[in-house]
């Protein structure tokens, strides 16, 4: 059986990888005495390497290493009631500006009470703190400025629909009254859009309370007597982007119009149903009424909506699925993963 290596040339060799280290590491007795200090420590803090082993930790640079809660904290590490795992503490030292550091200390115990070691790794972190007080400070500066932002959008909102409102009352053509009127709506819904997308900072949104509040904007802009005419939302708990809700709630918008506008003639009594489901990346979103069903002729013909509908649903690789089967017409919008899908209107009898 081979004899153990020396004590000494064990020591000789732990001191020469502590040394060269190219972390800031003291080696330590369990009384905080240096017994040494590697290059990058006494490079980083500007201590003398030649006179760093042998003297007390509280002594090394001018002092500034004397901190009593530093100090109790390794005492308890080298007596085994504790282990420091990144200590943060200020570095005072002389004609320099506080420093950032993290302490780690672990007890080096080969069994032998008398020979108890702390190896004791500094990093210094003040430029990372400084950092990241900026990009706080930045991030602030940003939520402050989006705000001011978000507050501005709805103020311009607003003045756009009362303008169309106005416009709406002045002019003598029915037609163009009632493309004044579905410009006011389709600017009040954007604006409850805006709402709750302000609501949740842009990050992802809940869709059931954003299709509530969106529904109950249309109906009180839309619906003059909500007793024969209503509009039902049915949303699981899914969480979207928020670019992916924008586009949902406007094509929300848009089929809504439509429906109250055209499916409900003479004071109809009906219902307006939004049901959306998701399984994973796959989702649909289905608007359902009750009315007359879809119109024919010349009335039938595709307007400002139906490209509207068209273009937000390639956005988000849709497809839309239209169902008239009398007296109800029924609008799907269907995405999967399967590829190539076509998002042009489909409508099946």
């Amino acid at each position: 059986m081979p004899s153990p290596a020396p004590l000494h040339m064990e020591a000789a060799s732990t001191l020469a990888v502590i040394a060269s280290s190219n972390e800031p590491l003291l080696f330590l007795t369990s009384d905080l005495q240096v017994i040494a200090a590697s290059a990058s420590f006494c490079r980083t803090f500007q201590v003398d390497p030649a006179s760093a082993s042998g003297r007390e930790l509280s002594e090394l640079g001018a002092g500034e290493w004397a901190m009593p809660k530093l100090v109790s904290l390794l005492k308890a590490t080298a007596s085994g009631s504790a282990e420091i795992e990144a200590y943060e503490i200020d570095l005072i030292s002389k004609g320099q500006g506080p420093r950032c550091l993290l302490v780690n200390a672990h007890r080096l115990d080969d069994g032998d009470r008398e020979r108890v070691r702390l190896l004791m790794a500094v990093t210094d972190v003040t430029l990372a703190r400084a950092e990241a007080r900026q990009k706080d400070g930045l991030l602030r500066e940003k939520a402050i400025l989006l705000q001011e932002v978000q507050h501005r959008v709805a103020n311009s909102l607003q003045i756009i629909a009362s303008l169309l409102m106005q416009s709406a009352r002045r002019v003598q053509s029915e037609e163009v009254r009632g493309h004044l009127h579905d410009a006011h709506h389709r600017v009040m819904s954007i604006a409850a859009v805006q709402r709750h997308l302000a609501m949740s900072s842009l990050g992802d949104v809940p869709l059931r309370p954003y299709f509530v509040q969106l529904c109950e904007s249309l109906g009180a802009s839309m619906i003059h007597d909500p007793k024969p005419l209503s509009i039902a939302v049915t949303v699981d708990e899914s969480v979207v982007a928020a670019n992916v809700s924008v586009s949902l709630g406007l094509i929300i918008t848009e089929l809504v119009i439509n429906a109250l506008k055209h499916a409900f003639p003479e004071h109809r009594h009906g219902k307006i149903t939004i049901d959306y489901l998701s399984d994973g990346q796959n989702w649909s979103l289905s608007v359902n009424d009750n009315g007359v069903g879809m119109l024919t002729g010349d009335k039938a013909k595709p307007g400002l909506g139906t490209g509207i509908i068209e273009a937000l649903a390639k956005q988000i690789q849709g497809i839309i699925r239209v169902i008239d089967s009398k007296p109800r017409t029924t609008v799907t919008l269907v995405h999967d993963e399967a590829p190539g899908n076509d998002s042009d209107l489909r409508t099946a009898a």
